[in-house]
């Protein structure tokens, strides 16, 4: 008798647990934020959103990490593929009218992203907008450039980051989504 408690205790403790993690998944794969929505939260919460976002496209590792000291990584995650996502965010609460991001900001991310970070796909992201010159430099440095158009579209829709990217290096291993 007490066995069979047990047993059952088990089965339904496994069972909750199982149906708790369905149901997580199932909630962040509905994950969707409005740009203006980003707009007003902190620079930290900002943060968390984007590594929510990332875990919602099947980045499993995906953490929040910026803060004093971060060496010019707020977001770093895996996708599916393998590649490593080293993203620095740059919150501007006023969005189009805040201050742009320029090349000051890009030199350190170009600086650790892949010597300090080991990242594969360095992006800036923001809910603003950059600057010509910074725009260029990410070019010449292999560095991707998110602002507030790109954002938008991601934060909102079903498709994940590297899908609406352009030129991201290939796969360090076969899709685990195959």
């Amino acid at each position: 008798m007490v066995l069979t408690l047990l047993a059952a205790a088990a089965a339904a403790l496994w069972w909750c647990h199982s149906e708790a993690a369905r149901w997580e998944q199932i909630k962040a794969q509905g994950l969707r934020y409005a740009v203006d929505q980003l707009d007003r939260l902190h620079h930290r919460q900002f943060e968390f959103a984007v590594r929510d976002l990332m875990h919602r496209d099947g980045c499993k590792d995906a953490q929040q990490v910026g803060g004093r000291g971060d060496n010019g990584a707020d977001v770093k995650a895996t996708d599916p593929y393998g590649r490593r996502w080293v993203i620095q965010c740059k919150h501007r609460r006023d969005g189009w009218a805040g201050k742009p991001v320029g090349t000051p900001d890009l030199h350190v991310l170009n600086g650790t992203g892949r010597q300090v970070h080991d990242g594969d796909v360095l992006v800036m992201l923001t809910d603003g907008r950059t600057t010509s010159n910074a725009v260029d430099f990410a070019n010449v440095q292999r560095l991707h450039l998110v602002d507030r158009t790109l954002l938008a579209e991601w934060a909102a829709g079903p498709r994940p980051l590297w899908e609406l990217l352009r030129q991201i290096p290939p796969p360090r291993k076969p899709s685990a989504l195959s």
